[in-house]
């Protein structure tokens, strides 16, 4: 039995429905959706998937788990003028009228874009999110690794040993090499360099760090950080045509929708343990699982490069 966490939106706004499993009915699925959207149950008409099509809600006694339900997938509910005939819908015929309307009620889903674990993915989306354009490292980390050192440079007291973990210089040479990470400093200096917040969804604890929030940029940009890695956020239109990703600062709603995403992946574990995550130190080879090993090593040897295994 799995649980499932499912986003729903309505005309009122939108939630998250918790409390439902793969073993839970169709009918259990009604009810709590006309709870929700304050619709009867014999008049709800349910869209899921991407396009989002009728999901079909006919059978009470089916279990959600041979319905093709999953957790994480967001649920659209819409009120139908006449009592719903519970009968299977074929997709090639689904109603023309209903996707109309939901494409005019809905500007579009926030979505995740999967960049390499290549050590600078947080270079390449941060480039993604201010250019539109997905780059490879290659192309866009060594300028920002040399923003990010000049930076460091020319603000020591700003960027002192005890904020960067290791003298200035020292610090700003490290930062230069391919195997580096990127991580608050570097997101703290991208986000007054470029004028724009970056607000970075953090699945580990469900929360938003904002970045350049006191600044007051008229721009935001989102990340979505998973314990060690980086990816970028953009907004998909429900026609699929194009996508944003630079969005007015004073936008609270999408702000929410992004906080949400986090919590629904808090919820379902998407994040990495770095308890246990393995890592390899990249000077001398040696394997190493977790953070607190990763921090011994280095005390230990002097070494700071690891690379993701």
């Amino acid at each position: 039995m799995t649980s499932l966490i499912l986003k729903v939106k309505t005309k009122t706004g939108q939630r998250v429905l918790k409390g439902l499993t793969s073993d839970s009915t169709i009918k259990e699925l009604k009810q709590e959706l006309s709870v929700i959207s304050n619709i009867p149950v014999s008049r709800l008409i349910i869209l899921s998937g991407y396009p989002p099509k009728k999901f079909d809600l006919s059978g009470d006694s089916k279990l959600l788990a041979d319905s093709g339900l999953s957790s994480g997938e967001i649920l659209i509910v819409e009120e139908s003028q006449e009592p719903v005939q519970e009968v299977s819908t074929d997709p090639e015929n689904e109603n023309e009228e209903c996707k109309e309307k939901l494409n005019n009620d809905l500007p579009g889903f926030l979505m995740k874009q999967i960049v390499p674990a290549d050590n600078s993915c947080l270079f390449t989306s941060l480039n993604f999110v201010l250019s539109g354009i997905l780059r490879d490292s290659s192309e866009v980390a060594p300028y920002m690794r040399q923003i990010v050192s000049h930076s460091v440079l020319s603000e020591p007291d700003t960027y002192s040993e005890a904020i960067l973990g290791k003298p200035n210089d020292e610090y700003a040479t490290w930062i230069l090499n391919e195997k580096s990470w990127g991580g608050a400093i570097e997101l703290s200096v991208l986000a007054n360099y470029y004028g724009v917040e970056v607000a970075v969804v953090d699945t580990v604890n469900g929360i938003i760090n904002r970045f350049g929030e006191d600044q007051k940029f008229p721009h935001r940009v989102f990340l979505m950080f998973d314990g060690i890695h980086y990816d970028p956020l953009y907004l998909e239109t429900s026609q699929g045509e194009k996508i944003q990703t630079i969005f007015s600062a004073d936008d609270e709603r999408l702000l929410e929708e992004a906080l949400q995403l986090g919590i629904e992946a808090k919820s379902s574990r998407q994040f990495t343990d770095v308890n246990k995550f393995m890592l390899k130190c990249l000077e001398c080879n040696v394997f190493i699982s977790g953070q607190a090993q990763a921090q011994q090593h280095a005390q230990s040897t002097g070494h700071t490069n690891f690379g993701e295994v």
